[in-house]
This record gives structure tokens, C-alpha cells and sequence, in this order.
């Protein structure tokens, strides 16, 4: 059939989206492509996926008729159910809160999750753990508009798990972790403490050496963390002497879990550091920081880049 063969939309032409909704005829499907303002020939469209066999092979679903698609490539697009496609990226560094926020707030997501609380949408997730934060993998996700929301939670906290798995498998095997949870929030530490990649392995490694030698790691990030709604831009010497169970100024060894999305880098760095006898580091004022292995040098390089 030459017509079958002919673009429904020229080139330049806007694309058009359009659904089918699930239990719909093929007469109806065809049906409400034409009333979404896709000009299709319904009748003939029905005879084509009739001598094609295709009858009963369209999929239910949200659709984007694009310039250049033929009639029998609209039919196979159906049968396929390539559907229309949209994003959501989830960025390192991200808290749990801050992704369900995201998650949300996404206008072409169907959002079944959220009137669930942290512990409920874990469940619905499937997983061992009941705590969600550092659990989900931060990345760019793909899904057909009116997708459920819990879709992309299941893909990033199977993401997660399988590259923390490949990290633990490829570990250092002198490392003071008890499991690979352990690593996760190292990891989120070192997600936060720096934006240069190149430094993560080093800060990572001086974290390792705080928990080997049985210093307090003294991290910022987790005391910010443990704040909560309190923390409002500024971290004062009081925040840090105030106990929280992250604050890793007044308790020992790693938080009870993660305080953030950790990136690949900063699996990687957590479970590979650098070799280093460095125990101290104090930012330069560039993004860069300085590392020290004694009290003397760290105090002197604090002088130098913070106290000028």
C-alpha cells in the first residue's frame, strides 16, 4: 500500500503526543490517535494492522507521533510500545530527601509513593534495608510519561546494590569495613567532603587511617547532616559539640548510615583509597585541600589557607 509508506507529519512539523488507554479496541485505539489531532485515516489505519496481524498487539500507553513516521511504522510503534520517553536525574551528592523531592515534583510521573513514609516506600522497594538514605544510585533515569514513580526508586536502588557489590568485590582487603553497608557510608562521606574526583581516593584514605588508628573522623558534613531542619547555612563550634548520632565530632567510628547519594568515584574511593599517612586535611580555598600525617603540619596549613 503506497499510503502506508508516506510520512503522517512532514518534516518541520511538530510531533504530536497521544494515549491509548489500557482496554482499548483496536477500532478505539486508532480512535483517539485521530482525536488527539494526529492526522491519521483511523479506518485505514485499522485495515493496516488488521492485514499486518497486528489487531491485538497494540499496547496500551502515552505516545509521541514524530515527523517522518509512516502509517506502518506507527503501527509497529504500537505493537512495540515505544512509548514517549521522558528524565529525571538524580544527582550526586543528593540526600534521600532531596531525590524524593525530585521524584515528586516531576509533572509526567504517576506518583503512587507519595504518601508513603521512608519505611513503607522501602518495603514497596523490596529491599533488606528499612533506611533509604545513600541507598539509590545517582543517574539520569528514563521512563514512559505516567510511568509509577516507583519504577525509578527500584531502578536506583538495584543500581546501587549492583555497583556496590562490583566495589566490595574489587576492595582493599586490609580495609576496617564490617560490610559493604559500611563502604556506602564511607563513600557518603567522601561524596560530600570534596567536588574534586581527583581528591577522593586521598580523602578517603585519610578517613580510613582516622578509623584504623581510632581518631574521631571529625567530618563536617556529617555534622550538618545529623542537624537536620536545624542547619541553616553556617556550622558553628557549637553545632560540632552538640551529639547527634552522626556527629562524628562526638561519636566514634563511621555514622549509623549514609548521609548522602555517593557516585561511582566515591564507591570507588571508599573501597580503594590512596595509600597515604595523611590523618588531617583543610581546604585551600580553591576546591583543592592540603593534607597533613601530623597535628603540627595540619595547624600550620589551617593557619596558612584558613586563618591567613
Amino acid at each position: 500500500m503506497f499510503w502506508a509508506e508516506q510520512p503522517i507529519l512532514a518534516d518541520g512539523q511538530a510531533p504530536i503526543e497521544f494515549t491509548i488507554a489500557p482496554g482499548s479496541s483496536l477500532k478505539s485505539s486508532m480512535q483517539q490517535i485521530d482525536e488527539a489531532g494526529a492526522p491519521v485515516q483511523s479506518l485505514m489505519m485499522v485495515f493496516l494492522a488488521q492485514v499486518t496481524g497486528n489487531s491485538t498487539k497494540l499496547k496500551a500507553g502515552t505516545y509521541e507521533l514524530k515527523p517522518g513516521t509512516t502509517p506502518r511504522g506507527l503501527v509497529s510503534q504500537l505493537v512495540r510500545g515505544e512509548f514517549a520517553q521522558e528524565a529525571l536525574t538524580v544527582i550526586e551528592g543528593w540526600s534521600f530527601k532531596q531525590m524524593r523531592q525530585a521524584i515528586n515534583a516531576h509533572p509526567f510521573l504517576k506518583h503512587d509513593t507519595a504518601t508513603l513514609s521512608d519505611q513503607e516506600l522501602m518495603a514497596k522497594v523490596s529491599s533488606d534495608y528499612t533506611k533509604p538514605e545513600g541507598l539509590f544510585y545517582p543517574d539520569t533515569y528514563m521512563f514512559a510519561k505516567n510511568s509509577s514513580d516507583l519504577q525509578i526508586y527500584k531502578q536506583a536502588h538495584s543500581l546501587m546494590l549492583k555497583r556496590l557489590n562490583e566495589a566490595w568485590l574489587a576492595r582493599d582487603s586490609t580495609l576496617p569495613y564490617a560490610s559493604p553497608y559500611d563502604a556506602l557510608i564511607m563513600a557518603s562521606i567522601v561524596e560530600k567532603e570534596t567536588g574534586r574526583k581527583s581528591e577522593r581516593t586521598m580523602i578517603a584514605g585519610v578517613f580510613v587511617n582516622r578509623l584504623k588508628q581510632g581518631m574521631l573522623l571529625q567530618t563536617d558534613p556529617t555534622v550538618i547532616y545529623g542537624m537536620g531542619e536545624n542547619y541553616k547555612g553556617n556550622i558553628r563550634k557549637r553545632d560540632l559539640l552538640t551529639d547527634t548520632p552522626h556527629n562524628t565530632y562526638t561519636r566514634a567510628g563511621l555514622p549509623p548510615t549514609p548521609i548522602a547519594l555517593p557516585g561511582v568515584e566515591s564507591l570507588h574511593a571508599a573501597l580503594n583509597p590512596a595509600s597515604t599517612e595523611a590523618v588531617y586535611f583543610v581546604a585551600r580555598g580553591d576546591g583543592s585541600s592540603q593534607f597533613s600525617a601530623t597535628l603540627d603540619d595540619h595547624n600550620n596549613a589551617v593557619n596558612k589557607y584558613q586563618r591567613k
